[in-house]
C-alpha cells in the first residue's frame, strides 16, 4: 500500500483528538502516487472521517474494570460421528448471538456479536488425540450492523448479508471442518465440525471466516481461544489453573454512545478500506482492565486478534518476558525477551514471575501506552518452581528434504471494474484455478516474495511450518524479468521463531522462506494474509492437498 496513505490511516486511528475530527463531518483524502511501492500505482480508496463522535480513550479512567477471564466451555452431551465409528465424542453447542457488553465502566453498553453471547467467546479446551464435536449455531440477526461492501468477491448482493463459518486457527482439522470461506451458513442454520486434536499442545483460537465479511464478523466480536493440552507439556511444571490465562488483544473504534465504528471509504457504494486500526486496545474485551495476581509465576497466552494492528508488548518495570511457546506450541527452550512483537493472528506464550513485587503494580504496555495492569498481592500463594532449561525437542526440517520450492508473490492490483484496489497472492484471484497442490506428507518450501510496502502476516491452514530465512531482493530486477536477485545475505529467524508456526511475518522487500510437511487429510484448504481487510479483498487463495 502507498506509504503516505498507510501513515495517514494510522495517524487517524491513533490520534488522541479523534472526537474533534469526528465533529468535522465527512472528510476525503487521496494519496499521491509513490515510486516506492514496487508496483504500478493505482487509484486508492479515499478514507471518510467518521461522522459520529468517537471516544478519546486518553480521557477515560485507567484500570477500573477487572480483567474478564473467558469461561471454559463444558460439553453438554456425547454424540456419535461417522468419522469415529463406535465412539461417542464430547459435544459442544456454540451459539452466535447479538448482545451488549460494557467495554469500560464509563461507557454505555456496546452492541456486539459473540460466540456463546460473549466477547471473547468461551474458551474451548482439548487434549491431544481426544477428538471433540462443536456445533456452530448462527443465531445472529439477518442484517449486519457494520458496512458490507457488495463489490467484494463473495459478498455480492445476491448472498445473505449475515453469514458465518467458524475456523479454528492452527487446528489440524479435516477439510469439511476447517471453516472453508465459502462453506458459510445464514441465520437459523448451523454446522457440525469435528476436531481430531492430533497435534502438540498449543494456544489456538477460533474466529469467523465467512467469505468477503471476515473482517466485519471478527470486528463485531466473533472470536475466542482454543487450547490444546498434552501430557508432555503437563510434565514441565508450568503455571496452570488460574495462573494460566489467555490475553486476547484487539483494537476498536468506539463511539461515545457505545456503538462500534468501522472505518469506511468516502464512496458509500464501495466502503472497503485497506486497513482498520482502532485507538482503543481491548484485553479480553475490556479497555484498560486490571488483574489481581499473587507473588508467583503466571503463564500468559498472548493472542493478537486485531484486524490490522501489530503489537509491541513490554512490562512497565523493565522485567523481561520468558517466552516458552509460539503459534504451534512449545519452543525448545525459554527465550528471555524485553519486548514481544505480534502481528495479526500470531500467538506467544510467556511466563512472568511476580515474586518480589508484593504490593506493587506492573503494567502491560503496547509500545509506550499501558493497556492493562497487574496488581500484586502482598500475600497469597507462592511457588518455588522454575522454568526448565529444556522444554521439548523441536526437530528442524531440512531444506534438502523439500520436493518443491514454490515462489509466491504478495502484491497489489487495480481492478478496472470499480474496486479501487485488491491484494493478490501469486497475482491470482481467489476464483482462479488452484495452483498450489502439495502431496500428503510431502515437504515443500514456500518462498513468499513481498512486492508491497506492507508487512503481511501469512497464514496457512491445516499445517504447521518453520521459518527458514528472510532475504532482501532487488524489486526492479523482479519487475523487469521476474528474476529473484538477492541484495544481501539470508537472515536466519531469531530464537523465538525457531519453533513451529502457522502465521509468519513477511516483510516488504524480502523473500520469506518457510518449510512445511503437509500432514493431514487430503482436501481443499486456504492460505491468506491475516490482515483481515486484505484477506477479504482477494489476498486469499485455496490450495488442494492431494493424496499421498
Amino acid at each position: 500500500m502507498n506509504l503516505a496513505r498507510r501513515q495517514f490511516l494510522r495517524g487517524l486511528m491513533d490520534m488522541t483528538g479523534m472526537a474533534a475530527v469526528a465533529d468535522m463531518g465527512l472528510m476525503a483524502w487521496s494519496a499521491p502516487a509513490s515510486p516506492d511501492d514496487g508496483m504500478a500505482r493505482m487509484a486508492m480508496p479515499q478514507l471518510a472521517a467518521p461522522n459520529v463522535p468517537l471516544v478519546n480513550p486518553v480521557t477515560l479512567a485507567r484500570f477500573v474494570d477487572p480483567l474478564p477471564i473467558p469461561a471454559v466451555m463444558k460439553p453438554t452431551a456425547r454424540r456419535a460421528h461417522p468419522a469415529y465409528p463406535g465412539q461417542s465424542l464430547p459435544y459442544y453447542r456454540m451459539e452466535m448471538r447479538a448482545f451488549r457488553a460494557t467495554l469500560h465502566r464509563d461507557l454505555p453498553p456496546t452492541p456486539l456479536w459473540g460466540y456463546g453471547g460473549s466477547f471473547p467467546g468461551p474458551t474451548l479446551q482439548a487434549r491431544r488425540d481426544e477428538p471433540l464435536l462443536v456445533e456452530w449455531v448462527n443465531a445472529l440477526p439477518e442484517k449486519h450492523f457494520l458496512p458490507v461492501d457488495h463489490n467484494i468477491h463473495g459478498a455480492e448482493r445476491n448472498k445473505p448479508e449475515v453469514r458465518t463459518v467458524a475456523h479454528v486457527h492452527g487446528a489440524r482439522a479435516p477439510a469439511e471442518s476447517d471453516g472453508y470461506p465459502e462453506a458459510w451458513f445464514a441465520p437459523g442454520h448451523s454446522a457440525l465440525s469435528h476436531y481430531p486434536n492430533g497435534q502438540d499442545a498449543a494456544t489456538l483460537w477460533y474466529h469467523d471466516h465467512a467469505m468477503g465479511i471476515t473482517r466485519l464478523n471478527i470486528y463485531a466480536g466473533l472470536l475466542g481461544a482454543y487450547l490444546v493440552r498434552d501430557d508432555a507439556e503437563a510434565s514441565l511444571g508450568l503455571p496452570d489453573g488460574d495462573c494460566d490465562l489467555p490475553l486476547i488483544l484487539c483494537d476498536r473504534l468506539i463511539a461515545k454512545d457505545g456503538q462500534l465504528y468501522y472505518p469506511v471509504s468516502d464512496d458509500p457504494q464501495a466502503p472497503w478500506v485497506s486497513e482498520c486500526e482502532g485507538n482503543a486496545i481491548l484485553c479480553n474485551g475490556k479497555l484498560y482492565p486490571y488483574l489481581e495476581v499473587e507473588p508467583r509465576r503466571y503463564r500468559l497466552r498472548l493472542i493478537n486478534a486485531a484486524n490490522t494492528r501489530h503489537y509491541m508488548l513490554a512490562l512497565s518495570n523493565g522485567q523481561p518476558f520468558q517466552q516458552i511457546a509460539s503459534d504451534q506450541g512449545l519452543l525448545s527452550a525459554p527465550v528471555p525477551r524485553q519486548r514481544v512483537e505480534l502481528y495479526p493472528a500470531e500467538r506467544a506464550e510467556v511466563v512472568v514471575d511476580f515474586a518480589g513485587l508484593d504490593g506493587k503494580s506492573v503494567q502491560l504496555r503496547q509500545q509506550s501506552e499501558a493497556i492493562m495492569e497487574f496488581r500484586v498481592h502482598d500475600r497469597g500463594r507462592r511457588d518455588t518452581g522454575a522454568l526448565p532449561a529444556k522444554l521439548r525437542e523441536v526437530e528442524r526440517l531440512s531444506a534438502a528434504s523439500a520436493v518443491r520450492d514454490r515462489v509466491l508473490t504478495l502484491g497489489e492490483q487495480d481492478d478496472a471494474g470499480g474496486n479501487p484496489m485488491m491484494m493478490m497472492l501469486g497475482g491470482r484471484h481467489w476464483s482462479a484455478p488452484i495452483t498450489e497442490d502439495p502431496r500428503q506428507n510431502s515437504v515443500e518450501i514456500w518462498s513468499l516474495v513481498n512486492l508491497t510496502g506492507d508487512v503481511h502476516p501469512i497464514h496457512l491452514h491445516l499445517v504447521r511450518f518453520q521459518v527458514l530465512e528472510r532475504r532482501p531482493f532487488d524489486l526492479f530486477a523482479w519487475n523487469a524479468s521476474k528474476t529473484l536477485k538477492y541484495t544481501g545475505p539470508a537472515q536466519l529467524p531469531p530464537a523465538h521463531e525457531m519453533g513451529w508456526k502457522d502465521t509468519v511475518r513477511a516483510d516488504p522487500g524480502f523473500v520469506t522462506r518457510i518449510i512445511a510437511r503437509f500432514e493431514g487429510e487430503p482436501g481443499r484448504y486456504v492460505w491468506h494474509c491475516h490482515m483481515l481487510e486484505h484477506e477479504d479483498n482477494e489476498m486469499m487463495r485455496p490450495f488442494q492437498l492431494l493424496p499421498a
